[in-house]
């Protein structure tokens, strides 16, 4: 049933998204295996709307681990074939690919020692970006995306352009998209206000 609470047009009246937007999107996220599950994800999205992907996130956590990086580079080559199969998930071998290049990735510069979350939250310098925005401002990409998405392909990231980088910021609330009138804007500014990377534990 309709709550009548003023939300961000993009999520519209589906329960399912409209629980992702008050309950996630923008929320801002310190662990480095959520933003690496995370970043996975907006991947698969290229081409596609976020909902498609939101409704398949639990067939994603079962078919990569849970998102373990550890985890997903022992999986066999052979499982690759296997995923081509699996109706859960986008059978795109490009995209399958990618998850499994990003955790070689990921497991690449911690051996470098450098943690997933300082890596991704260097480009706000550890800060949530916070706007103001009307509705018909909400940009695709900025200079910030631009950097991210670059630094992640020389470290190796596949299916991390800028517009993907931004999305992924957007819902790991490393800025506030969410719109003034909406009814998670206020409490989203609280939690970016009190968020700190360096007080949270490091999962690198």
């Amino acid at each position: 049933m309709p709550d009548n609470l003023k939300r961000c047009s993009w999520c519209g009246d589906d329960p399912q998204y409209m629980r992702y937007h008050d309950k996630v999107w923008g929320r801002p996220v310190a662990d480095s295996q959520e933003l690496f599950a995370k970043l996975c994800l907006d991947g698969q999205q290229a081409g596609l709307s976020w909902i498609t992907i939101l409704r398949k996130q639990d067939n994603y956590e079962q078919a990569y681990c849970d998102f373990d990086p550890e985890q997903i580079v022992q999986l066999p080559e052979s499982y690759k074939e296997d995923l081509m199969q699996n109706a859960g998930i986008i059978r795109n071998r490009l995209k399958i690919e990618s998850i499994f290049k990003n955790a070689r990735a990921y497991l690449q510069l911690r051996e470098q020692g450098i943690a997933f979350n300082d890596f991704l939250w260097q480009f706000s310098d550890g800060t949530p970006r916070i706007f103001a925005r009307q509705g018909g401002d909400i940009p695709t990409s900025d200079e910030v995306s631009d950097r991210m998405a670059k630094a992640l392909k020389k470290a190796g990231f596949s299916f991390v352009g800028t517009t993907i980088c931004y999305a992924f910021m957007q819902a790991v609330g490393m800025v506030n998209d969410h719109v003034v009138h909406c009814h998670c804007y206020d409490e989203v500014c609280r939690e970016m206000r009190d968020f700190s990377l360096t007080a949270r534990e490091h999962h690198g």
